[in-house]
């Protein structure tokens, strides 16, 4: 069989025609994904109008301009901010220029390599209960999209929070998911480039009750620790709260906390069960990566099932699967700016007003950046120096790179190499799950597996073996 035969996971159906602005609005609500033309997985840039002016950049030259030569000219676009800003406020996420660097500075120390080591065993642990609900399925298929999605809660809600009880993570989180979900939908105001002072009904009646509970929960447990103060390994309140920028000394008020947090617990924990979720499905995809990966992880671990902070990197294949992963499942598999000052990207000009977007998951399949851009092959990252800079986002880059990157990593190896350690994966048949973007790449009709369980010191399974 040739490669171009050779079976390729599932992928999202790109744009062969064009669609017109209400075919685009109704592709956009449903899955973001599908307005991406075919023909961006093979050109660097693609331009058209939709009621506005637009333009898709694949070039890794233009998009390094757009990301770090010319960062200031290419804010995050008004539809991203009037989606999130009612839920997480001026955070990281949303705010610029000068109020983004200063909450830059001062969070980026809470994500040193140390601080992250600190709490692998927070990752760890929940990695293991992972495996204990999974082994509890004995022969029924399970939904590791939805035990992955529990298990990278645990690891925030503990991280954050240092699972103290003052605080309704759960509750939090529900809220936000129900926000994004419900009013976090383009309408069709945005495709027509509506000021941000015309109100977008769904998201107006969602930005009230259900966000202002949110805030004033958050508020309160943050204002109860800093009375409190730290207890044993600061979680990540203890060190926002002590955080203060270098240059100016500034420190973050109860407001600017909570924003922060409330994007940390959702991005922090969703993007992580995405991947991990399509890493599962991978690995079953391809069984002979999965054997690949034990092999690796009995040589690292040996009687041992558990993958620890320290094993992190002595497991670089298990490291590969994740960016493969990455690759071709990316959690924000398109990102928007909208341009505020005059360009040129690709030799085509791009004016004041334009949006200018980065189709991740169209510059993850490129053919001019990839061999066989379809395929699940970990063994690309295998020189992580072939990887095309500015070809590869599935975190950005740029000054406002992922600020959590290194953490979502050591976590997803963590849990993703104990998992493999303890079980065989296989497809359930009729199950295939169905990449669907709304604000993250999700696995709609969940990721169905059948998890085997290897025999070990710790499974029930090894007298059986014997």
């Amino acid at each position: 069989m040739s490669p171009d035969d050779a079976p390729t996971p599932v992928k999202v159906p790109l744009v062969t025609q064009p669609m017109g602005i209400l075919g685009s609005l109704n592709a956009a609500r449903s899955n973001i994904l599908s307005i991406i033309p075919e023909i961006a997985t093979k050109q660097p840039m693609v331009s058209g109008r939709t009621a506005k002016r637009w333009h898709m950049v694949m070039d890794p030259g233009a998009i390094k301009r757009m990301l770090l030569e010319n960062l200031d000219s290419y804010p995050k676009s008004l539809v991203t901010k009037n989606l999130l800003k009612p839920a997480i406020g001026e955070s990281l996420f949303i705010a610029e220029g000068a109020h983004w660097r200063w909450q830059r500075r001062t969070a980026a120390p809470v994500f040193s390599h140390r601080n992250v080591m600190n709490l692998a065993p927070v990752m760890s642990a929940a990695a293991e209960r992972s495996a204990e609900r999974i082994g509890a399925a004995r022969n029924r298929a399970v939904d590791v999209a939805q035990d992955m999605v529990r298990t990278t809660f645990d690891v925030i809600a503990d991280v954050t929070f240092s699972g103290d009880g003052m605080f309704d993570a759960e509750g939090v989180h529900e809220g936000i998911d129900a926000y994004i979900a419900e009013a976090g939908k383009i309408s069709l105001l945005d495709v027509l480039g509506a000021p941000n002072w015309v109100p977008r009904p769904g998201r107006l009646i969602y930005s009230r009750g259900p966000v202002r509970d949110m805030h004033r929960i958050a508020d309160q447990a943050i204002e109860a620790r800093r009375a409190r103060g730290p207890e044993g390994v600061p979680d990540l309140l203890d060190l926002l709260l002590e955080g203060e920028d270098p240059k100016t000394k500034r420190q973050m008020n109860t407001a600017e906390l909570r924003d922060n947090l409330l994007t940390f617990i959702v991005a922090g924990h969703e993007t992580t069960a995405l991947t991990l979720s399509w890493a599962l499905y991978l690995c079953a995809f391809d069984p002979r990566v999965q054997e690949k990966a034990r092999t690796e992880l009995a040589g690292v671990l040996g009687e041992r099932r558990t993958v620890t902070g320290e094993d992190v990197e002595k497991l670089p294949y298990i490291r590969m699967i994740v960016d493969e992963a990455l690759r071709l499942y990316p959690p924000a598999g398109m990102v928007s700016r909208t341009a505020v000052a005059k360009d040129e990207l690709c030799g085509r000009e791009v004016r004041p007003g334009d949006t200018v977007m980065i189709p991740i998951y169209a510059l993850h399949r490129h053919h001019m950046l990839w061999d066989e851009p379809d395929a699940f092959r970990p063994e690309r990252f295998s020189d992580r120096k072939a990887v095309p800079r500015y070809g590869y986002l599935p975190f950005g880059d740029g000054p406002r790179i992922c600020i959590g990157a290194s953490f979502a990593i050591q976590e997803a190896v963590i849990i993703l190499g104990t998992l493999l350690s303890r079980f065989r994966f296989t497809p359930v048949a009729g199950k295939e799950p169905k990449p669907v973007m709304i604000l993250t790449l999700r696995p709609e009709g969940g990721v169905w597996l059948e998890a085997e369980p290897l025999a070990g010191p710790d499974s029930p399974s090894r007298e059986v073996a014997a």
